[in-house]
């Protein structure tokens, strides 16, 4: 009998909105449904599936870590560009 490998793009396709929700969960409060500790590997496999999953099926405002950037007025500037001439060297002493 030959034993069948499913790829990871197949696998990320059949995972139900509750398995997703449940990966979620796990990765939250650090363990499964029945108690049992999730493990190290486990978290970071659920994390990849959690992501691949949001990539399909959950818009980009929806998605686990989205920061909304809102918008800026004109000419003001954004928090991760700060103003160059605010900016001081540092000085190691």
């Amino acid at each position: 009998m030959t034993k069948q490998t499913m790829g990871y793009d197949e696998l990320i396709a059949q995972l139900t909105p509750d398995v997703y929700q449940n990966f979620k969960r796990a990765i939250e409060l650090g363990k499964w449904p029945d108690g049992t500790i999730v493990s190290d590997e486990q978290k970071a496999h659920c994390m990849a599936a959690v992501i691949a999953y949001e990539q399909k099926h959950v818009s980009a405002e929806q998605r686990v870590g989205y920061i909304d950037r809102g918008s800026k007025a004109e000419g003001e500037l954004c928090d991760d560009q700060p103003d160059p001439a605010a900016a001081s060297p540092l000085k190691w002493q």
